[in-house]
């Protein structure tokens, strides 16, 4: 299988591009092995100076330490990628881990509609994604994950981007922050 990788904006982010689904579930991040029993995600989280994948449909973007070289990490990680696919495995991720459901408000459910519709397919290009987390006294915090995760342009995306589209839709708004 041909795996091509692409840059992001996140120096310590790659993104690497599969034929194959990679997450049935939506975007999912792991920064832990201890958080799946996964083998492929083991098998990266285990690789020296490799900090985190996030798991979109159709790509997953792995997060390195900066002390790092991407020439020393990538062709062990497609390696891991290819050998998880040879032996038959369809997709990465088929099975989503346990939330607790909320109940949300009218204004919670707005921001959440407008993060999933206009701002993750941006970011998403990237290798990134954006995760609504709260909402009180106007201030809406979201965790950036994948290649926004540590991205040196987030805080400007952050800010230019996503607030200002947020403010414009929803009065309720004043202030994005990431956690």
């Amino acid at each position: 299988m041909f795996i091509q990788t692409q840059q992001t904006p996140n120096p310590n982010s790659l993104k690497f591009v599969t034929e194959k689904k990679v997450s049935l579930v939506g975007p999912i991040e792991f920064k832990d092995k201890s958080e799946t029993s996964n083998s492929l995600i083991k098998n990266i989280l285990s690789i020296n100076g490799v900090t985190g994948i996030f798991l979109s449909d159709d790509y997953l973007s792995v997060n390195k330490d900066a002390n790092f070289e991407w020439e020393d990490l990538k062709h062990i990680i497609i390696s891991y990628i290819n050998d998880f696919y040879d032996q038959g495995n369809e997709s990465i991720i088929s099975e989503k881990r346990s939330d607790n459901p909320k109940e949300l408000s009218a204004v919670k459910n707005t921001i959440i509609k407008i993060l999933e519709t206009k701002v993750r397919p941006a970011v998403a290009r990237d290798g990134g994604d954006i995760k609504f987390q709260s909402f009180e006294k106007g201030v809406v915090r979201v965790e950036l994950r994948g290649s926004c995760s540590g991205c040196p342009s987030s805080a400007m995306t952050l800010k230019q981007g996503v607030q200002n589209l947020l403010c414009h839709y929803v009065p309720e708004v004043k202030e994005v922050e990431a956690i």
